[in-house]
């Protein structure tokens, strides 16, 4: 599926954070059907038990996603918001050290929230772990008085993805 616009990266966000040593550090991409797309890698400190992922990390990148994919689905980053309720399954043991791929997609999108449906998948498309997550829409002053937006989301560094494989 084709990349339409590479979003930017936060400062010290535990998933997108550039600047946060411990984060995942991962891209996110606005797709053509509207939906968010990532390609990134947990660490070896991201474990649970030997070779698992920490579910509570699996479920930080998806919440991630949920909120990046309205701003697939807007075009920019315009929309703010704070996780109201997050239903995660865990379908596969999620292994760290391996390319995975997440995506993203509004469900629902109704004045004040919106739902959100995303998943983990493997680098053959399987679907390691998924969520429905409902978000209250926020500006950024509400979330934390003072903020600027502008100054926390302000890596955006090109990397020539063009297209990701997703599954249909």
């Amino acid at each position: 599926m084709k990349v339409i616009k590479k979003q930017r990266n936060s400062r010290m966000c535990a998933v997108c954070g550039l600047d946060n040593e411990y984060g995942l550090r991962a891209p996110f991409y606005s797709m053509e059907d509207g939906s968010v797309a990532t390609l990134f890698s947990y660490k070896a400190w991201h474990q649970s038990y030997p070779g698992r992922v920490h579910g509570g990390l699996i479920t930080a990148m998806l919440d991630e996603m949920g909120l990046r994919a309205l701003w697939a689905k807007e075009g920019g980053e315009f929309t703010y918001g704070v996780t109201i309720s997050l239903e995660t399954k865990y379908r596969r043991p999620v292994p760290y050290g391996v390319p995975l791929v997440g995506t993203g997609k509004i469900v629902k999108d109704s004045g004040n929230f919106l739902t959100a449906e995303c998943a983990i998948l493997s680098e053959k498309l399987e679907v390691l772990a998924n969520a429905t997550v409902r978000y209250l829409k926020l500006t950024p002053q509400q979330i934390k008085e003072g903020v600027n937006e502008h100054e926390e989301m302000c890596y955006l560094i090109e990397d020539g993805v063009c297209e990701i494989a997703l599954p249909q």
